[in-house]
């Protein structure tokens, strides 16, 4: 009784300090996020619902390279349905009891085989999991996918990725540890531990050790309940740290996709109430602060919407792999400009926290993090958008970057201002007038 209230008092305290630290850091991103310019998304709820379940939850556009789908499938119903279990194991561990649920829910009614259904289902995943995961390290680190080796990818990148892989190998073992020593041990009679009539693989694994002293049983379980609890807590405080935060927020960012049609692009408001005034001598556009602003030049300049999409991305990398300028041998790469969107929003944070809420570091995300050499190499083909499969758009970010170089910044190739003057002057890429511009067809008619 004595150990059960020491357990409880640790889950408890453990708990509140990890709830602590995770809600603090989950705030931080969602300031992070409203650092952007207001952005109204005017879609119909179904259109977002629709959204949200065919490509958040469904994974619909997971699916457009069919083996890795798969195998990303297999994690994702794992990390799903282990939920379910999880739910259990909070609850023991805030009363103090043992398979709670199943002693007062499902034992001794026609629940019981769902109950045992459910989690030998989950066991076959967990282990199902555990040979993904190691294929997932494989094709990293031995068959190196050329997308993950980009040069983007090299120090966190990489490390986040395997890291988060290590974890989910590490709560595995601590699952099968603690079903397998929790079987022996109603194999052996223990009355603390309810006979569940065993799972299917946890199963096998307590007859295997039903052998061993109850002692060293006892401990096995506790390391392997401990572990688990732990090994959640753990991923809890990181994911606000890691790309892994795509888990929560793919659903909003694609509740909120844009409504626009593929490869549509936004007029500048500021541009547009210009030529609205030089066509309509009574237009009157609204009056402003005497700044004119064109795109973006730092993260406060983007939409939240951007910005969102930055802490989403999940640097699977297929952007970057369907980009046609990257595919040739340029340096742009989708995937970094939203890394380095979420990296200068983190920068950001961190020096205030050091120097306080004024402090300017006298860096922007144009120039210090992106370079004009990437900004030009975009042909704004779309692939990146098209291929992500939580609805990121590297597009609109690269766009207010580039409209703000070539805007407010002058910073752009001759042949480009050549071609600026002439829309300019002749309203057409081409250095004609506007009355010759058909002079071609008089021969025609001869």
């Amino acid at each position: 009784m004595f150990l059960t209230i020491i357990q409880m008092i640790l889950f408890y305290a453990l708990t509140g300090t990890v709830g602590y630290f995770a809600f603090k850091k989950f705030k931080e991103v969602y300031d992070n996020i409203k650092m952007g310019q207001p952005e109204t998304i005017d879609t119909p709820l179904s259109f977002r619902l629709k959204n949200m379940f065919l490509i958040a939850f469904g994974q619909k556009k997971m699916f457009k390279i069919t083996f890795p789908a798969l195998l990303h499938l297999v994690i994702y119903l794992s990390f799903v349905i282990t939920q379910i279990e999880l739910i259990e194991i909070m609850l023991d561990g805030a009363t103090g009891q043992h398979r709670i649920l199943f002693h007062y829910i499902f034992q001794g009614n026609i629940l019981e085989g769902f109950y045992r259904f459910v989690v030998s289902f989950i066991e076959v995943l967990s282990l199902l999991t555990f040979f993904v995961t190691i294929v997932f390290i494989l094709r990293r680190t031995v068959f190196k996918i050329n997308r993950f080796n980009k040069p983007e990818m090299k120090g966190w990148p990489t490390k986040d990725g395997l890291l988060i892989l290590a974890f989910e190998l590490t709560l595995i073992t601590f699952i099968f540890m603690m079903n397998g020593a929790d079987r022996a041990l109603q194999l052996q009679g223990d009355p603390h531990y309810i006979d569940t009539k065993g799972f299917l693989l946890s199963n096998f694994l307590g007859h295997s050790l039903m052998s061993l002293p109850h002692g060293a049983l006892v401990m096995m379980e506790r390391i392997g309940w401990w572990g688990h609890l732990s090994m959640v807590f753990a991923f809890m405080l990181y994911l606000p740290y890691s790309k892994h935060l795509h888990i929560l927020l793919a659903f909003p960012n694609t509740f909120f996709s844009r409504p626009e049609p593929k490869g549509q692009i936004r007029n500048m408001e500021s541009v547009m109430h210009e030529v609205k005034s030089m066509f309509d001598d009574s237009y009157q556009a609204p009056e402003t602060d005497g700044e004119i602003k064109f795109g973006a030049k730092d993260v406060f300049d983007l939409s939240w919407k951007s910005l969102l999409d930055a802490y989403t991305c999940t640097e699977c990398g297929r952007c970057t792999q369907a980009c046609p300028a990257n595919q040739t041998g340029k340096i742009l790469s989708p995937r970094k400009i939203m890394i380095d969107t979420r990296d200068r929003m983190e920068e950001i944070t961190r020096n205030r926290k050091i120097h306080g809420p004024d402090f300017t570091d006298n860096k922007t995300l144009l120039n210090d993090y992106v370079t004009s050499e990437e900004l030009r190499a975009c042909t704004t083909c779309n692939a990146c958008v098209e291929e992500c499969p939580v609805n990121i758009s590297p597009l609109n970010i690269i766009l207010e970057l580039r409209r703000n170089m070539i805007m407010d910044e002058s910073n752009s190739p001759q042949e480009w201002n050549t071609m600026f003057a002439n829309m300019e002057n002749n309203q057409a890429p081409w250095q004609f007038s506007m009355e010759d511009r058909l002079n071609w067809t008089d021969d025609l008619n001869k």
